[in-house]
């Protein structure tokens, strides 16, 4: 009578036998059940750890690349300020020869304000007559 209150109801005809090597049995069964959990779970942590490292790295790298192309576009800019600047400045220390020269001087003073040399005559020829001329 007493194994007949054991019995679980899909065992309909067997009686289950409840000794100490069967309940050890049971206990590592459980045990291995519980070990593969945790395994699961730390292996679970681990891959998320692991994506989420890989992403950073990835959103890094994709940051750092936009970071050195805009570099690269500012370098470009700047040597081509550059390039100007070192023209500009050659133009201006071959204008600085050219108004040491006393040659050159007398010719711009006579040009832009109209002065003459010794016995020189300076007609002034309006601009607006002469343009109306050629049309």
């Amino acid at each position: 009578m007493g194994l007949k209150n054991r019995r679980k109801p899909a065992d309909q005809g067997v009686a289950s036998i409840r000794n100490d090597y069967v309940r050890s049995v049971e206990m590592q069964e459980k045990k291995n059940q519980a070990h593969k959990v945790k395994l699961f779970r730390r292996l679970s942590a681990f891959g998320i750890i692991a994506a989420v490292c890989m992403l950073w790295v990835m959103v890094t790298l994709f940051g750092q690349t936009q970071t050195l192309a805009e570099k690269k576009e500012e370098k470009a800019e700047a040597a081509a300020v550059l390039e100007a600047a070192q023209e500009k400045q050659i133009r201006l220390e071959e204008q600085i020869q050219l108004l040491n020269d006393e040659d050159y001087l007398a010719k711009l003073a006579r040009k832009e304000y109209f002065l003459s040399e010794e016995g020189e005559i300076i007609f002034s020829i309006p601009e607006e007559e002469n343009t109306r001329e050629k049309e």
